[in-house]
Formats: C-alpha cells, structure tokens, sequence
C-alpha cells in the first residue's frame, strides 16, 4: 500500500514526521511477522514542487515527489501547520479533492483538517482538529461537526486527528484499520510508544 503524505513551508514536524515513524516501523515489524511476504506500506513524502520544504523550526525536507508526478496513493495524509497560505493554492487544493477520490483513506492532522474541508472532502461530517484551532475551524467551516478532547475522529474512509502528537494515535489507528491491530500494538511497542489503544474513534 502506497502511503503519501503532503508537505509545505511550515507544516508542523511531528505532524508529518509522527505518521511517517509508524508507518515505516509497521513495514519493518510486519517483514520480520511474515518474512517474503511483499512490503506492506511503501511510505512517500510529496510537496507542491521539488525544491527543498522549510517546516517549522527551519527543519529542511527533501520531497520525494511532486503533486504532478507521484505514484497512485491508497492513503493521503495531510498533515498541520501554518496553513493559511495552502488553503489559497487552487493547484494544491484541487490536488487534494482529486486524489482522496482515488483513496482507500483520507486523513489529517491538526490543521489538515482545514484543507480538506477548502478541498470538500469533509462538508458536514464529524471531525477534529488541534484544540487551539478548534474554534477558528467551526467558524470558517459551520456545517462541519468539531469534536473536542478527542484524539481522532473516524468517518470510514476520512480521518482527522487532534494536534501534532495526536498524528501518531492517529497513525496507530489507520494500521489498525489497515492491516490489524496485533500489527499496531506491535509497531507501539517497537517504537517504545505507550498508545492509548483503548480510546473510541467518534463518528
């Protein structure tokens, strides 16, 4: 399964960074589970263009791809940040609404809810965002239902997790849906990461 995940000047580290962690480590855990089998996340990292991405903090990433030359994608993850100006890149918003139409998963963190409400992705489902942009969410996007003090809200195919470190309760959840849950609590415990497994999505 191809895993993208879409990157821009200041998108928050961790937000990127925390998906990308999990998903690699339950590629390498589920090698070792099942040795021959086929890789099972091909994870990727794909911006505007190719130049260098400058997240937050000055943190340089080279992209592995662009929107116009990526492999097919089975999950778009659309990650937080300082994302006022992406919300007015028609290029990249189109980018989005056509590709997570051609996805099995959808999902954002912290901010990345707000491009996928400007894409149409989510119109009036449940959803969530970083706390501090909850309130801002709701107001631009009315007709959308903001949970709080949630780590990520489940809608079948669209996922949205709370702020920056909520990525990876997120992360852990979408491998569950992916691929199992032995998988995901295998590749917390690889990660040394105490997950939370227990908490309900909300729909």
């Amino acid at each position: 399964m191809n895993i993208g995940i879409y990157i821009y000047d200041e998108v928050e580290v961790l937000d990127f960074a925390g998906p990308y962690e999990v998903f690699t480590t339950a590629a390498r855990v589920n090698a070792k589970l099942k040795p021959g089998d086929p890789k099972l996340f091909e994870v990727f990292l794909v911006a505007e263009n190719g130049r260098v991405v400058s997240a937050r903090a000055n943190f340089n990433i080279q992209p592995h791809y662009t929107i116009q030359n990526h492999p097919n994608m089975d999950v778009l993850i659309v990650p937080g940040g300082v994302h006022i100006r992406e919300l007015e890149k028609p290029n990249v918003i189109e980018w989005i609404a056509k590709t997570s139409a051609n996805t099995t998963l959808t999902a954002s963190v912290c901010t990345g809810a707000f491009l996928l409400a400007k894409a149409g992705i989510l119109r009036d489902q449940s959803c969530t965002t970083h706390w501090e942009d909850i309130p801002d969410l709701r107001s631009m996007f009315p007709m959308l239902d903001v949970k709080e003090n949630v780590p990520w809200v489940d809608n079948g195919r669209i996922v949205t997790s709370a702020g920056i470190s909520a990525g990876i309760e997120m992360a852990l959840h979408l491998v569950t849906k992916l691929a199992g849950k032995e998988l995901a609590v295998k590749t917390a415990r690889q990660m040394q990461y105490t997950w939370n497994n227990e908490h309900l999505s909300v729909k």
